[in-house]
Parts: structure tokens; C-alpha cells; sequence
């Protein structure tokens, strides 16, 4: 099980300061929590996760369960010992895959909406389904795209692999629905995420940590709704996810729909904000209320030659850089910043030597963890 401990509340805000506290250690909140799909950050050893500040990280129950099975990994010890990771570490449900290997791959659009943009302008409709998967009342019918072989996945099967992957925190199984939705899918959709959400809690057997989580698209009362019923059936903690962003064309983004949503759940309980990560997302996220919150952001784009600094993005990809004996960011105190070069770095992109993702992700994941810790220090001192 896991404990959680707000130590300060902000005056200014609904920012919290707290303690997570874990079988494998204690998370200092708020953090971002960095994404290892497949039991790995890409391009990084475990102990060198740990090095860029990262306190806690979280898998992926879909994309496990394929590669290598979670009888592998049960056989293993657990995730923890699997992967050779000491500190604590969740598991997303699946979920998310019912979108983006649903909708969002028929379409062409990703959750958040201003870095995936797509067509945004044909709402799902009530009886909608997608092409390549099958959402049902009991669950999705999925085709692997490794072997091309049916698989299933319900909230019983999602349980069933995270208990047996061992992360000291699980997600309930529920469909993350595209960025446009009718408000019929929408609500029908609700209605299978609260049912899917009951029979997680009660297909749970281990003493791992359970949240729940809250959807609602951009509908006010099916927000304030599925926030509500989450909060009364005995989660151990709170995911908020969905159709999240602050992109052109949207009535409502993210800061509404926590604004919606937080007041209506246990501030007893910790909140993870599911898939939201850009530099500039995190202080308004955090002054809402959120404890935790998930990003492929900083790796992502490490992976593209992006390195995020105190004067912006780089991209260490153009041929200026190659002339460039500067730090990344002289103000960062990473190993890559105190032991590299720009122009080493810019090399290593433009030949697509992997050593190139290995520094960038480094040093993005620990300049994002710095960040998060300032923000800690703002709350810290009442700035925010």
C-alpha cells in the first residue's frame, strides 16, 4: 500500500507539497513522473533514471503484457527487480491503448491536442466504433500487432497483469476517449469506465496501491459526475485523464477541466494528472492541485534532437550547432552539461549515433525534474 502526506498547502493557490510514501521509498510531491513503456526510459540505463532526479516511473500494462508477458516478468521478481529499478514505479492500465489503437489511430490525432494536431472537426458519434479494435460493455477486443493474434482486455485481465508486473501503484482499466466525442459516446463511454472501475477494486488481490480514473471529455457535469463516483468507491488515489490540451478549437482545456474536477475529490489522496508534461503546463497543472503527472515529453523529443534549456528549445540537429563549444545550457549542472559539448552532441544526432538520445534524454529528464523542484521551492516559500 501506499501512504500519502500533504505537508504545506499554498494560500495562493491549490498547490500542495507532500509526501508519497511507497513499499520501494518516498516520492516528494509534485513530480513528474517519467515514462518507461516497456519497463525502460528509452535510451537509458536504470541507474543512470536515477540520476537525472527521477523519483518515481511509470509502465505500461498493454504494451508488457505483449512484450515479454507478465510471466516473464512475475518469473523475474517484479518489475522492480526485472529492470534493476530500486524506487517506486506504477503501471498505466491499458487504457490509453483503447484510444490511441482506436480512434486515435482512425484518425490520425493523439490525446494532447496541441502536439499531436489532427482532425478535430468530425465528432464520435453515440454508436461509433473504431476499425482496428472493438470496445465492448465487458472490455476491448484488440488484434496484437506483433503476432496479429485476438487479445482481450478487460478491467479483470488489466488487474490481473499489474498485479502480476508488481508496480507499487496501479490505474484502473478505463477508455480514454478521442479529443471530439458526442456527448451520447461520451456518456456511454462514462458508463463503462464507472462499471470497469468496480470491478477493478474488486478483482484486486494484492496490497498494491489502486486509483481510479476520472474522465468526462469536455462536459462539465460528466466531469463533475465521473469525479464524484471515482471519489466514493474506495481508491486508494485519483487519475484524472481524457481529451486533454489547451489547443486552438477547444472550448474548454485542461486548467477548466481540473478546476471541474479536483475540488470533488479526497484531498486526502493523491492526483495524477495522466499524459500532461510540457514545460509550461506544470505550474498551472500544480497551482490546481495536481500531486503527480506523466510525460513522454522530455524523451520523446531528446530522441529528436531537442534539448530543452533555460533559453529554450534547441535542436541539435542543424549544422550550427556543430561550430557551438557551449554547454547545452551553462546554467544546468547535469553531467551532460558539465562533461559535453554542443557541438559533440550535434555530431552524434546528425550521424543518428544512439550515444546522441542517451545524452539528450539524460539531460532533458534532469531539467525537467530541476524544474519541478523550483516549483516545490515556490510552494515552499508561499510564491505560489
Amino acid at each position: 500500500m501506499v501512504e500519502f502526506t500533504v505537508i504545506k498547502k499554498s494560500k495562493r493557490s491549490a498547490a500542495r507539497l507532500g509526501i508519497l510514501k511507497t513499499p520501494h521509498g518516498e516520492v516528494e510531491t509534485p513530480c513528474l513522473v517519467p515514462v518507461a513503456t516497456l519497463a525502460a526510459v528509452k535510451a537509458l540505463r536504470s541507474d543512470e533514471i536515477e540520476k537525472t532526479k527521477t523519483q518515481i516511473i511509470i509502465s505500461n500494462t498493454y504494451h508488457l503484457h505483449l512484450l515479454p508477458g507478465e510471466k516473464v516478468v512475475k518469473a523475474a521478481g517484479g518489475l522492480h527487480q526485472f529492470m534493476n529499478w530500486p524506487k517506486p514505479m506504477m503501471t498505466d492500465s491499458g487504457g490509453f491503448q483503447v484510444f490511441s489503437l482506436g480512434f486515435g489511430r482512425d484518425r490520425g490525432v493523439g490525446k494532447i491536442t496541441k502536439s499531436f494536431p489532427g482532425k478535430l472537426e468530425k465528432a464520435v458519434e453515440k454508436n461509433d466504433q473504431p476499425k482496428f479494435l472493438e470496445i465492448t460493455r465487458d472490455g476491448v477486443h484488440f488484434r496484437s500487432p506483433l503476432t496479429g493474434e485476438k487479445l482481450f482486455l478487460g478491467p479483470k485481465e488489466s488487474m490481473k497483469i499489474q498485479e502480476a508486473l508488481g508496480a507499487d501503484i496501479m490505474f484502473a482499466f478505463d477508455e480514454c476517449t478521442p479529443p471530439a466525442v458526442s456527448r451520447e459516446y461520451m456518456k456511454n463511454s462514462l458508463n463503462r469506465t464507472h462499471a470497469w472501475a468496480k470491478q477493478c477494486l474488486a478483482a484486486k488481490k494484492t496490497k498494491q496501491a489502486l486509483y481510479g480514473i476520472a474522465q468526462g471529455s469536455l462536459f462539465e457535469d460528466l466531469r463533475k459526475e465521473s469525479a464524484r463516483y471515482i471519489n466514493n468507491i474506495g481508491f486508494d488515489g485519483f487519475g484524472i485523464g481524457g481529451d486533454l490540451g489547451d489547443a486552438a478549437g477547444h472550448a474548454v482545456g485542461t486548467r477548466t477541466i481540473l478546476d471541474w474536477t479536483i475540488p470533488l475529490l479526497d484531498e486526502r489522496k493523491p492526483r495524477h494528472l495522466l499524459g500532461i508534461g510540457y514545460l509550461e503546463d506544470m505550474e498551472p497543472i500544480i497551482r490546481r492541485g495536481i500531486d503527480t503527472f506523466d510525460c513522454t515529453v522530455p524523451t520523446h523529443y531528446a530522441r529528436r534532437g531537442i534539448a530543452f534549456t533555460s533559453k529554450g528549445k534547441l535542436d541539435l540537429g542543424k549544422t550550427m550547432f556543430l561550430k557551438d563549444k557551449n554547454p547545452l545550457d551553462p546554467k544546468c549542472r547535469c553531467m551532460v552539461c558539465t562533461e559535453y559539448r554542443r557541438n559533440y552532441i550535434a555530431h552524434l544526432i546528425r550521424a543518428k549515433e544512439i550515444t546522441g538520445a542517451t545524452l539528450l534524454t539524460f539531460h532533458n529528464l534532469y531539467y525537467f525534474n530541476s524544474y519541478v523542484e523550483t516549483i516545490r521551492e515556490k510552494i515552499k516559500k508561499g510564491i505560489i
